[in-house]
């Protein structure tokens, strides 16, 4: 698996200039705000997002100021996604730490949340970048769909593979599509490139999801997910959707009574994983993920062959080999 500093590499000092300026796009006069953002910005994640924005740029140009303001309203979208997420999950951990909303609880997790939004607004606005927000607007309303797609077909246990592929393409792969495609505008690439980095980075993001839902059924994983976690909050996911499809409608009952009425217990946990897999469905999982990744390959081989399209490949393979 590649590292990801090693990714990194032709984008470095762009990185380093972004992290200070994602900051300073966080700041506010209310000390409250500035304490919650501060505990996020000491806890932030891979930034996969901003690295993706960057290398698109390279890719198509050199990275400038509306690279910065693209890669930051990423950032701050995200930030506040994650944030929403855990209210609406009752989720008390995120990457390995207490979330805002163990923290700070409901009410000021979601203004926290709107507050980091409206800043990604202001920042598009304000810098008269209106490419930029058209993008990111359309994921916005792409993922709250995906959201809303999936609590809707959750609470029958009757996700299809299709349908599944359209949620997790609106819920997840829409914003990495967002970012490649706001890498791009930054630098003023062409429509036709444009168009492609678009598709790229839908593969890219269903090839991210799937490895997200994979961890569900890995006996060792540093995601602070715990084993089977999916399954206990009743959320079908590509595995499990593709074991019930290879079923018989007795077992198919059988499975789906086990989830709705598990109550968390780890045998019951236990015998569904073990389902899943010897059903080959974890394998298919895989395969599928990997399909996703090489339809990326492919359409990044259209472009010129230099150090940002060799980091973006080399991403892709980090996504989908990640251990968190």
């Amino acid at each position: 698996m590649p590292a990801l500093e090693h990714i990194k590499k032709p984008i470095e000092k762009e990185i380093r200039v972004f992290e200070e300026y994602f900051r300073a796009s966080m700041k506010s006069k209310v000390p409250l705000l500035d304490i919650v953002t501060n505990y996020l910005y000491r806890r932030k994640g891979k930034q996969l997002r901003p690295v993706l924005v960057f290398l698109s740029a390279r890719l198509n140009g050199e990275p400038n100021e509306s690279t910065n303001i693209a890669a930051a309203m990423i950032e701050l979208l995200h930030t506040a996604t994650l944030i929403h997420d855990d209210v609406v999950d009752d989720s008390y951990e995120r990457r390995g730490f207490f979330s805002v909303y163990a923290l700070w609880k409901s009410k000021i997790s979601v203004l926290v949340g709107d507050f980091l939004l409206s800043k990604g607004l202001l920042l598009a606005i304000n810098n008269k970048e209106f490419e930029l927000l058209h993008i990111i607007s359309e994921a916005v309303r792409e993922m709250s769909e995906g959201e809303l797609l999936q609590l809707q077909k959750s609470r029958k246990l009757n996700i299809t593979e299709e349908e599944y592929l359209e949620i997790i393409r609106k819920k997840t792969a829409t914003l990495i599509s967002a970012c490649v495609s706001c890498g791009a505008s930054s630098v003023g690439t062409t429509p036709e490139n444009m168009a492609k980095l678009k598709l790229m980075g839908e593969y890219a993001g269903l090839a991210f999801q799937i490895k997200d839902d994979l961890f569900d059924y890995e006996k060792d994983c540093l995601t602070g997910k715990p084993r089977g976690n999916d399954i206990k909050e009743k959320k079908l996911t590509l595995p499990l959707i593709h074991a019930l499809s290879q079923s018989s409608d007795s077992e198919r009952k059988r499975i789906k009574k086990l989830i709705r009425n598990n109550n968390n217990k780890s045998k019951t946990i236990g015998e569904i994983i073990d389902y899943v897999i010897n059903k080959g469905s974890v394998t298919y999982a895989v395969e599928k993920m990997e399909d996703y990744r090489m339809k990326a390959v492919e359409v990044l081989k259209e472009f010129p062959d230099n150090e940002a399209r060799t980091a973006l490949i080399e991403l892709l393979s980090y996504i989908t080999t990640r251990n968190k």
